[in-house]
């Protein structure tokens, strides 16, 4: 996967939970659980790019 593209997803995605955070009125807990997702699944989808998490080719979300 280029490096491009990988930057590209991270600027986009930090760019929607910006948003999310910032317009969106949400409690402040269900925010916290929120960010920590889609920090989880950035980081997860990152391994899986750079191939240090193989084993997760034959799941389908």
């Amino acid at each position: 996967m280029p490096l491009l593209t990988v930057l590209l997803v991270l600027i986009v995605a930090g760019v929607l939970l910006w948003l999310v955070n910032r317009y969106v009125p949400m409690e402040r807990t269900i925010k916290t659980i929120f960010n920590v997702v889609v920090i989880i699944i950035v980081i997860i989808w990152l391994l899986k790019a750079f191939g240090l998490f193989h084993y997760l080719k034959d799941i389908h979300i």
